[in-house]
């Protein structure tokens, strides 16, 4: 009896070993989801990793956007960081150049990743040539249409050129408050997809220097280009802050189209009459703007291999594709083509234009790039200085900025 007594205690003590060595490494992970993402993320996706890695918790921590970015690096300071956080895609290269983060490039699997993701959001993780994040969702801008303002300039569908659009230019009544298109305001979000798509750039692929690319001849164009547009009250005075703005003006007929983001509609809405489309297309191009939200690991982490082995499954069908339904669109290439549309077809639009869509410029300066950038739009298109001046200007300033 005494011996199975023995054999029974060292059975109990073996599964608390073995409970012990399987103990879960948990992983703390704050984000900024909404209620209804939170929702889906907390009953879906997270089910699924913790079932697929038993011996990881994901501890989801849902933090107010608002003062983020000083917690974190108050959080880094006093060693109490996360081990994961999910933050806006220009963040990122800010806190690389801080120290706090840890580069990827070199973690197994990082390269399948690297060359599934689409080309604009991987992007968006760059800083000094090394990757510091994976894109966790991401978004763009489209051209949305009011059909009826199509039909009164002799469209049966939304054009898909620029040249086509400007061909109704003669079509426009802005003394009855009808133009032709509207972007809302002259900042970078609102202006860089027309510069890109007029053959303009801010910088070098590499992202090392704004002189010769934010000054040259294509980039200049493109400025004198919007500008024409503005002159002639062929886009509307939203560009400079003026109304009607661009949701109520597309609404309302004021505009055939107008340059938005998926959040125009809701998940599961149609809006037949206001339809998405691809922005018109100079020379084959059609370039917007890639928004949305990184995943990066903090480099204080003590788990960086479970942080990895969870970083690795939300790039996967599994986590990526069930928060479609909370309106998040997939950052893989592949997964695009999955994205059930059928209860939103104003997406399909979106999807297409993110294989083509590129980042602000990745650099820990990007506020004080933006800044810049921003003030030289705007005057320009005030007609305080020519876009060559302006653009002379804000390159100078910026070589400087990405040399630091």
């Amino acid at each position: 009896m005494k011996k199975l007594v023995s054999i029974l205690a060292a059975l109990v003590m073996l599964m608390s070993l073995c409970s012990t060595a399987m103990a879960e490494t948990e992983i703390t992970f704050w984000h900024t989801y909404s209620e209804g993402e939170e929702k889906v993320f907390l009953e879906q996706v997270v089910p699924a990793f913790e079932t697929a890695h038993p011996d990881v918790k994901i501890n989801a921590i849902r933090m107010p956007y608002e003062g983020l970015n000083q917690q974190i690096i108050t959080a880094v300071a006093g060693n109490t960081a996360p081990d994961l956080v999910r933050m806006d895609i220009t963040w990122v290269a800010q806190f690389a150049k801080l120290g706090a983060l840890k580069a990827l490039d070199e973690m197994d699997g990082f390269q399948e990743i690297l060359s599934g993701a689409l080309p604009g959001p991987m992007a968006t993780t760059l800083y000094k040539g090394l990757h510091y994040g994976l894109p966790m969702n991401t978004n763009t801008t489209t051209g949305v249409f009011n059909l009826e303002r199509l039909k009164e300039l002799g469209f049966d569908a939304p054009p898909t050129t620029l040249e086509e659009l400007l061909g109704a230019a003669d079509l426009a009544e802005p003394q009855n408050e009808k133009w032709l298109f509207a972007v809302q305001g002259s900042f970078n979000w609102a202006m860089l997809p027309f510069i890109w798509t007029l053959g303009g750039s801010i910088t070098d692929d590499a992202y090392t220097t704004a002189t010769g690319y934010l000054n040259g001849e294509a980039t200049v164009k493109a400025l004198e280009t919007v500008k024409s547009w503005y002159d002639n009250q062929l886009i509307g005075a939203c560009i400079l802050g003026e109304e009607p703005a661009t949701w109520g003006g597309i609404e309302n007929g004021n505009y055939a189209m107008v340059v938005e983001g998926p959040w125009f509609y809701s998940a599961g809405e149609t809006k037949p009459n206001l339809p998405s489309a691809t922005i018109p297309a100079v020379d084959g191009r059609s370039i917007s703007i890639v928004g949305g939200e990184d995943l990066v690991m903090l480099k204080g982490t003590k788990n960086a291999e479970a942080a990895w082995t969870f970083m690795r499954f939300m790039m996967t069908a599994e986590a990526q594709l069930p928060m479609v339904s909370a309106g998040m669109i997939p950052t893989m290439a592949a997964l695009l083509d999955q994205v059930d549309i059928s209860g939103s077809p104003w997406m399909e639009a979106y999807l297409e234009q993110l294989k083509t869509a590129m980042p602000r410029t990745p650099s820990a300066e990007w506020p004080s790039i933006e800044e810049i950038l921003n003030l030289t739009f705007e005057s320009i298109l005030r007609g305080a200085v020519s876009a060559q001046e302006g653009l002379d200007s804000a390159a100078a300033q910026i070589d400087v900025l990405l040399a630091e």
